[in-house]
């Protein structure tokens, strides 16, 4: 059973939806809920280019992180890779930009190209959540030259926003498929339930 740890620490929390259908990934540490006034930090960040929040964020995170004492870090970490067309046009990975210090303030190698985007997608929080899943199905791609890196292995991955899971849980089903022990979701922050 995945364990959700919400922004209040709850690590025992499961989502009623969880219960009924569990996803791929094992657990999510966020470090906070996307909401005022931390929502417009993140679309700071990642439109208007204030890319010295990233180390705040990390930092952050990474208090939440190690505040589940029981809670084990991953192997490697990676991140949700942009499409190429969204990458150029913004200039840079706003999950990459996090990760990156959030590696190396746990000490965790970071995989930054472990992850690919297969092909290009509608943004996610554009779309119904109906058709989130559709969106990203078969949207990723593990590098050739990781496959065996990640056997047997637990991977973390990294996203600043989780809304519905759905992107996360596409990647955790992937890695699975392909070895990986278990997969824990990292996520600066989380959309609170409608």
């Amino acid at each position: 059973m995945p364990v959700v740890d919400d922004a209040k620490g709850d690590s025992n929390a499961v989502c009623g939806a969880c219960l009924r259908d569990a996803p791929a990934f094992d657990n999510t540490i966020t470090a906070c809920n996307y909401a005022a006034p931390l929502d417009q930090l993140v679309l700071n960040l990642k439109f208007g280019h204030q890319l010295a929040l990233a180390p705040v964020f990390s930092s952050l995170l990474r208090d939440a992180i190690l505040e589940r004492r029981n809670a084990a870090l991953p192997d490697i970490l990676s991140i949700v890779p942009l499409g190429k067309a969204r990458l150029a046009e913004r200039g840079f990975n706003q999950a990459l930009e996090i990760a990156r210090p959030l590696a190396r303030q746990l000490g965790i190698p970071l995989a930054a190209q472990l992850l690919q985007r297969a092909r290009e997608t509608a943004q996610q929080s554009g779309l119904h959540p109906d058709d989130r899943q559709k969106n990203v199905r078969n949207a990723f791609a593990l590098a050739p030259e990781a496959m065996d890196s990640i056997k047997g292995r637990h991977v973390g991955i990294f996203d600043d926003v989780m809304t519905t899971g759905t992107t996360l849980n596409e990647i955790a089903a992937m890695l699975k498929r392909f070895g990986a022990e278990k997969v824990s979701n990292y996520v600066f922050a989380r959309t609170l339930p409608h």
